[in-house]
């Protein structure tokens, strides 16, 4: 594999993509396999943006794969003093085997990755959200294929309907439904739309796959047909301020039971936490049985773990 950097999906092709969740599941099952593959190396973890998830998964992954994980506020580093990305990123080539960076413009994640000499894995940036959606694939995976097997040809025919902002994590769905062969529906209020570049990328990939590209601003007609239904926060990190008025915005857009109705028998439920509950998605909905937001939260660490391999593990 010639990939030195992960900041979008769209850095994998669908075989790659294929590969890096064939190997996310055995690393998952048999973890020991694994506890050397890092051995010795480093990875800086840049964080602009708090976190719970990405900071714990990756930390963790790191440790189980035998490495080290240094974490780095924008106030730790001088990067918060206005050092340059390029400074920045060259200097940490030296040090480290691997950089992480959990930033807001994506602007930021392009320039450590056109600096640095070493791998660069977007763990979040404005535009995308591409370990999150690998992990949400991962997940669904597990759910639909038969017998506690393992096949990611089982998304190919089936439809995940993202319901909400399209924002980052609609971005990397798309691309990510796209490279899989999934089918994806973007519902989202017309002022709040993913980006037409985006959809359009993602569809001229879904010719290749057999992946269907939909967006809608019908939330009742849209999540029919869907196998999952899929949201996020209304006003991501940053966007505080705009809290009350997406509130209104977004009116009618609640993933609730009567919407978890209009679509597919045994449809699942999904988020990339956190939560509002009574917000983007019912507690009802957001806590039941259809609900698998948790093995979400845990294949981060799993898909996570396989993108280092793969990018870090021959250096």
């Amino acid at each position: 594999m010639s990939l030195r950097h992960y900041l979008s999906v769209t850095d994998l092709s669908p075989a790659e993509v294929r590969e890096t969740l064939l190997l996310a599941s055995d690393i998952k099952r048999n973890p020991g396999k694994y506890r050397q593959a890092l051995a010795g190396q480093t990875l800086a973890m840049i964080f602009q943006k708090k976190s719970t998830r990405t900071r714990v998964s990756f930390e963790v992954g790191m440790y189980q794969l035998g490495g080290h994980a240094l974490f780095l506020s924008g106030a730790d580093i001088q990067i918060g003093r206005g050092e340059t990305i390029e400074d920045t990123a060259k200097v940490i080539s030296r040090y480290c085997n691997g950089i992480m960076a959990r930033v807001y413009g994506h602007d930021v994640i392009e320039d450590l990755g056109k600096y640095a000499t070493v791998p660069v894995i977007n763990g979040l940036s404005d535009l995308e959200h591409p370990c999150q959606t690998l992990c949400d694939v991962q997940t669904l995976v597990e759910h639909w294929t038969a017998d506690g097997g393992f096949d990611p040809d089982v998304l190919r025919g089936k439809t995940l309907c993202y319901v909400g902002d399209g924002n980052n994590m609609a971005h990397s769905l798309l691309d990510t439904g796209a490279a899989t062969g999934l089918n994806v529906t973007i519902v989202a209020p017309a002022d709040y739309a993913p980006s037409p570049v985006i959809v359009e990328r993602a569809r001229k990939l879904g010719e290749q796959t057999g992946a269907k590209i939909v967006v809608s601003t019908d939330p009742i007609s849209g999540v029919q047909g869907a196998d999952c239904i899929y949201t996020d926060v209304w006003a991501s990190m940053g966007q505080e301020e705009e809290a009350q008025k997406r509130q209104r915005d977004f009116a009618g857009f609640q993933v609730d039971e009567t919407m978890m109705r209009r679509a597919n028998p045994g449809c699942l439920f999904m988020h990339c936490l956190p939560a509002h509950r009574g917000e983007e998605v019912s507690a009802e909905v957001c806590d039941g049985p259809r609900s698998i937001i948790f093995d979400e939260a845990e294949n981060r660490l799993h898909i996570q773990k396989a993108l280092m391999v793969r990018l870090m593990g021959g250096r």
